[in-house]
């Protein structure tokens, strides 16, 4: 509109000016398009240097050792202000550079980050910073396993460990931030749910350790490598402990007697988002950026029956295929109880996704023509985070290979993990799913940053569910086991967009959720109580898989519909995947444009 009314003022000014019987002023000349672009490309980089500074842990993660050393409060009431404004500056100033002016990557450049920023700020209303803990995904036990040596922060030179020893100072400031903010969020309402919090109260006292050496953050000291110089040593080893036994004991304790005596009575007996102050509002927001779509929660959930019953009818054939006597019900309780399709040991566990690591990457070329540089690695979930996380997840490399990736496999209940779910758990978590397409994007150095290194839930999560349909193609799910497996998983995905909805829309309690999941699957009843927790603890996100492979598979199939016999896999994938994890209507835009192009 703003431009419209310029154009019009232009126009008037000119007619006065021809009435008056003078020549109009020459026009002004037009923008050179490529230096508006390398404005551009300035501010980016300018933004994503900017985004380092303000959180340090985005340094860390990508290999960037600048800011090792540093914590912010974030969640201080100052900090958060700070954010919306930084936001608000950097939309204004991208929105000042004209759209029209600007063509392919620079002008989807830009228009992911106005829809980033745009979505930055509408979520800024929400008081996420009131319920900082949860048994998922929260700061004690990411920061611990940063500790651990095993994740992102980097433990090889004398200056990485003196680095997390003033992270750690910072990182108990951020501690007492959060129940600061929790006290707050209980006089206002804005509190977990009980059977979350009954969980992160363990994961706590995990960390409350009698002898330093028992913590999990002595063990990088427990050994060192060879960089760090024999004479300074002892030295580290004592800081460590000191810095174990007076400040991270003592900071976990606090934690852990607050939620017990304080937060735990206060805790809500509701579990749905809904039923917080502004709740509908906050959920709704948070299914429009987890998707990336204009989807309702009443359409996802008629989306998720539908794919339930669809995926049974699939899991029925299955078991007439492997001439099984009985029903589905039977079927699962079969699966569940059959010992073969379980190991019983965690390393024979973990050997197993290593070879499948093998096999798959040797049938990669059948379907891919672009790889990424760098390695992933398989390792169990770290034992203080198992019970409540994830049966999977991954770790991204940095882009220099200092780092590989991780796929994180959880050894907490072997019977979680059957033989049976192993391929499509790989396909997912690792390549091609999670691990290839992130690190494809990380390595596309021509990309700004932000867009290397950010991206939507949506594509991540759509990209790696459909990363499992390709096995057949493959070569994979050869077993008729294995591609019940294909489909467990993705009943699982299914599942989720009913229940997620159920809970947070229509008015599902936790033990039908889980009633519904052991009703339409084999897994163990201690995943599913996971998983419904999971839901409960981040609403909204469990909704990107599905509503993302939906996406991406209709792309494919209107590029074979369309280019018949010249349609090519390895093409469509590079097309996909070279941009980055795009918002899925930014991403159907582009494919449009592709396979026209390719009709052309």
């Amino acid at each position: 509109m703003h431009r419209a009314s310029r154009s019009s003022a232009v126009a008037l000014a000119a007619a006065l000016v021809v009435a008056a019987g003078c020549s109009p002023p020459p026009e002004e000349p037009a923008a050179d398009p490529g230096a508006v672009a390398a404005e551009l490309d300035g501010l980016f980089e300018r933004y994503f240097e900017e985004s380092m500074e303000r959180n340090p842990l985005l340094g860390t993660f990508i290999g960037d050792p600048r800011y090792n050393a540093e914590m912010p409060n974030f969640l201080a009431p100052e900090y958060i202000a700070e954010q919306e404004a930084f936001e608000r500056r950097w939309l204004a100033t991208v929105q000042a550079i004209d759209r029209e002016s600007l063509s392919g990557q620079d002008r989807l450049s830009r228009d992911i980050f106005v829809y980033e920023r745009e979505t930055a700020i509408e979520g800024a209303r929400f008081p996420g910073e009131l319920v900082p803990l949860d048994q998922f995904s929260s700061f004690p036990s990411f920061f611990a396993q940063m500790g651990s040596g095993q994740s992102v922060q980097p433990f090889r030179s004398e200056k990485d460990y003196r680095d997390f020893l003033v992270r750690i100072g910072d990182a108990v400031v951020l501690f007492d931030q959060a129940l600061v903010n929790m006290r707050e969020g209980v006089a206002r309402g804005v509190v977990q749910p009980r059977p979350l919090m009954e969980k992160v109260l363990p994961q706590l006292e995990a960390h409350i350790v009698d002898e330093a050496e028992d913590s999990v953050f002595y063990t990088p000291v427990a050994e060192f490598p060879e960089e760090v110089p024999e004479q300074v040593r002892d030295e580290l080893r004592q800081a460590y402990v000191e810095a174990i036994e007076n400040q991270l004991v003592p900071v976990y304790r606090r934690a852990w007697e607050f939620v017990r005596d304080e937060y735990l009575p206060a805790c809500r007996e509701t579990i749905a988002l809904t039923a917080l102050p502004d709740g509908e509002a906050w959920y709704a927001y948070l299914v429009k950026t987890q998707t990336t779509s204009d989807m309702t929660p009443e359409e996802i959930h008629r989306f998720g029956l539908d794919e339930v019953a669809r995926i049974t009818g699939e899991m029925e054939a299955v078991m007439k295929e492997v001439g099984f006597e009985g029903t589905l019900q039977e079927f699962f309780t079969f699966l569940e109880s059959e010992e073969r399709f379980y190991f019983d040991d965690v390393e024979a566990l973990l050997d197993g996704y290593r070879e499948l690591q093998t096999a798959v990457n040797a049938r990669l070329p059948q379907a891919f023509d672009i790889f990424p540089e760098a390695d992933y690695e398989v390792r169990a979930v770290p034992d203080f985070m198992a019970e409540s996380s994830a049966g999977a997840f991954y770790q991204p490399a940095t882009p220099d290979g200092s780092r590989p990736g991780v796929f994180y496999v959880n050894t907490f209940n072997l019977k979680s993990q059957p033989r049976f779910g192993m391929e499509t758990l790989s396909l997912h978590e690792a390549s091609p799913g999670h691990h290839f397409q992130i690190s494809i994007a990380q390595e596309i150095e021509e990309l700004p940053r932000f867009r290397r290194f950010g991206g939507q839930t949506a594509f991540f999560e759509g990209w790696a569910l459909y990363a499992e349909s390709l096995g057949k193609e493959l070569g994979l799910f050869t077993d008729p086991y294995s591609y019940y497996g294909r489909l467990s998983d993705e009943m699982l995905r299914a599942m989720r967009l009913v229940v997620d909805t159920g809970m947070h829309a229509k008015g599902w309690s936790r033990e039908q959720a889980i009633a519904y999941m052991m009703e339409h699957s084999s897994m163990a009843e201690s995943d599913v109580v996971a998983e419904v927790e999971r839901y409960i603890a981040i609403p909204g996100q469990a909704l990107a898989y599905k509503v993302g492979q939906r996406e991406i598979s209709a792309l494919r199939a209107e590029a074979e519909r369309r280019l018949g016999e010249r349609f090519d896999l390895k093409a469509f994938h590079r097309a996909v995947l070279t941009d980055g994890a795009l918002p899925l209507q930014v991403l159907r835009r582009k494919m449009e444009e592709w396979i026209a192009g390719q009709e052309a």
